[in-house]
């Protein structure tokens, strides 16, 4: 609503963000003698505008049914995770800290919106990095609710969280693994002391 907007808006010149924004919604459609169709559409920007990334991650902060073939234009969390073994993606402090207050930020406003489902997709251009919380739209309904207790019922004993979560759920989940995707790059002092005994 024009209501939650202003309240974000009004932040967002104070604090960092990564909401990819929205720059319209309308709605399309046609009537014709064979019939007729009507279709509501959000245009967000292209956070990859004058930028051909090499790789694209949607990230969730889930591995479940989280793997795309590699041959995929866009790779998920599981194949990220496959190839940050051997090739991590290491933030300086600077970007460690903007990522980190962005992703707080935003999504503590998305689970008060009580929204779920959002993505953090990121592009690999060159040394750049490209990102951006996009999809940001899906609220946690009714149906919603129904889907995640009968799941956490049905597979709770396996001990895996189920797919659709609650909002504040997913924020924390979304946050954690973010800040574990990106970590600051090693210097001298990292590690030190890790092989000290207390008794």
């Amino acid at each position: 609503s024009s209501g939650i907007n202003a309240e974000y808006g009004d932040g967002m010149n104070k604090r960092p963000t990564l909401l990819a924004k929205i720059v319209a919604a309308c709605t399309v459609g046609y009537s014709n003698v064979h019939g007729s169709m009507k279709q509501d559409v959000i245009i967000m920007e292209n956070i990859f505008y004058n930028c051909t990334p090499s790789l694209i991650y949607d990230l969730k902060g889930s591995n479940r049914n989280r793997l795309a073939e590699e041959t995929e234009e866009v790779l998920l969390d599981t194949n990220y995770l496959k190839h940050i073994v051997s090739d991590p993606i290491y933030l300086r402090p600077h970007s460690k800290t903007f990522l980190r207050e962005a992703v707080n930020c935003d999504t503590a406003f998305l689970a008060a919106q009580s929204i779920i489902d959002y993505s953090l997709l990121v592009g690999v251009c060159g040394d750049k990095l490209v990102v951006g919380i996009i999809d940001y739209i899906r609220k946690f309904t009714f149906d919603k609710k129904v889907e995640m207790i009968f799941k956490t019922n049905m597979i709770g004993s396996a001990g895996k969280m189920p797919t659709i979560v609650s909002p504040e759920m997913y924020r924390e989940r979304f946050y954690n693994q973010i800040e574990r995707y990106f970590p600051l790059v090693p210097d001298r002092w990292t590690g030190m002391g890790s092989d000290l005994q207390y008794s």
